[in-house]
């Protein structure tokens, strides 16, 4: 088997591929150029398209040429794969936003500098914005039948619940399949990787360009990565995980993967660090805690920096040993004008941001999970005293794993 799909398969990043013997004797005679398509709905992405990135990263490594297709062009309909309702249109200017710092946080994770294969970014709104609907029909409308486009779980799901699906939305398989069809020929594209729900789009691409251009090219699918609890991959109680510090602390991210459960562990260290299979393998047996650790260090390096993973580190130990002192500890300020000499314990809860949901925090309170400078607090009616309001700042901690240094000015 090839190096790449090799790996790509012990990682436990395989779940699909439209002709496996044969672009595994592509890529062993070439180098190629291979793509996935990221849509633009928030200016930032987060965990949930990590193992995607992760996939570019490997083809890089393996010396091919990753394409990312940020989707100018098909954010602007929405994507029905995987949802329940249609997706909220965004505003123009929302969404060349939201490529730009696409772009840029991807650039954290991708290698610029090696011209044979730094990473090729395009958006597909370059070629969508003139096309003429007549000449797009006739030219490729014609390759796809309405039988088998309501035979995918995308729009079969949606119908089967009775739920809209817009027509535009419905034109969206055909967009993605041109997509790919422009990109082989603009850019000799060969390869489009995707999760398993894009399995259906992805096809089309691949049977669009065998009749529109008699070319061979390939689809490889990833699986749906879920946490051990069953959640979605990217999400938490507290909310998503994002890949840009201004809505995610380094230590809040560090903090994500160091509170994985053990389950977990082994897999992520495959999917979601560059350590090689074998040494993880021979890790197997450490301590748990340690592989953990070596989990939130690998992962907060590769998108804030080795210096942000040691301070991370270093500031959950401050807050574990009760250090109300340590400067890594993350912190926020809050104005005294803010309330009028009395702070309620809730209203401080959701104002520190580690917990927004004040029926959630109650609940913490009732647990003996909510502490302040390492006092546990029993009643949801507390409120700070002036003693507490007038000293420097005050160590918030929720649960054994969440603090927060706040300062009160």
């Amino acid at each position: 088997m090839n190096k790449f799909l090799k790996e790509f398969k012990d990682r436990g990043f395989f779940y699909q591929c439209t002709d496996e013997s044969d672009l595994s004797e592509l890529l062993d005679k070439q180098k190629i150029k291979g793509y996935i398509g990221f849509d633009c709905t928030a200016e930032s992405l987060h965990v949930g398209s990590l193992l995607q990135i992760m996939c570019l990263r490997l083809l890089q490594k393996h010396g091919h040429r990753p394409i990312v297709l940020l989707g100018g062009g098909t954010t602007r309909i929405g994507d029905p794969s995987g949802k329940d309702k249609t997706r909220t249109i965004l505003s123009e200017r929302d969404i060349e936003k939201n490529i730009k710092n696409i772009e840029k946080i991807l650039k954290n994770y991708l290698d610029t500098k090696n011209p044979k294969t730094k990473p090729i970014f395009v958006n597909n709104y370059s070629w969508l914005k003139d096309l003429n609907y007549i000449k797009f029909l006739r030219e490729i409308g014609k390759h796809f039948t309405i039988n088998k486009m309501l035979s995918f779980d995308s729009v079969k799901t949606r119908l089967e619940r009775e739920q809209s699906l817009s027509y535009m939305e419905f034109n969206y398989m055909i967009l993605q399949a041109y997509d790919f069809l422009e990109l082989n020929k603009k850019k000799d594209c060969l390869l489009q990787i995707g999760g398993s729900d894009q399995w259906g789009n992805i096809v089309n691409g691949v049977e669009l360009i065998k009749r529109y251009s008699n070319k061979q090219v390939y689809g490889l699918t990833t699986p749906l990565i879920t946490l051990a609890s069953g959640a979605k991959m990217g999400k938490t109680e507290t909310g998503a995980i994002w890949l840009d510090k201004k809505f995610l602390s380094a230590y809040e991210y560090w903090q994500f993967w160091r509170n994985v459960d053990d389950r977990d562990v082994i897999k992520f260290l495959k999917i979601f660090t560059d350590l090689e299979i074998e040494e993880i393998n021979n890790l197997q047996n450490k301590n748990i805690n340690e592989l953990k650790i070596l989990l939130a260090n690998e992962s907060t390096t590769m998108l804030h920096g080795k210096k942000s993973a040691i301070d991370s580190e270093r500031a959950a130990k401050e807050a574990f040993s009760g250090n109300t002192l340590g400067s890594n500890m993350p912190s926020i300020k809050i104005k005294k004008k803010e309330f009028e000499n009395k702070l309620n314990i809730i209203d401080l809860v959701v104002l520190s941001k580690l917990e927004s949901s004040k029926s959630e925090i109650r609940r913490l309170i009732k647990g003996n999970a909510i502490k302040i400078n390492d006092i546990l607090i029993s009643d949801e009616k507390y409120s700070l005293n002036e003693e507490l309001l007038n000293k420097d700042y005050l160590k918030l901690s929720v649960g054994k794993k969440r603090h927060i240094k706040i300062q009160i000015n």
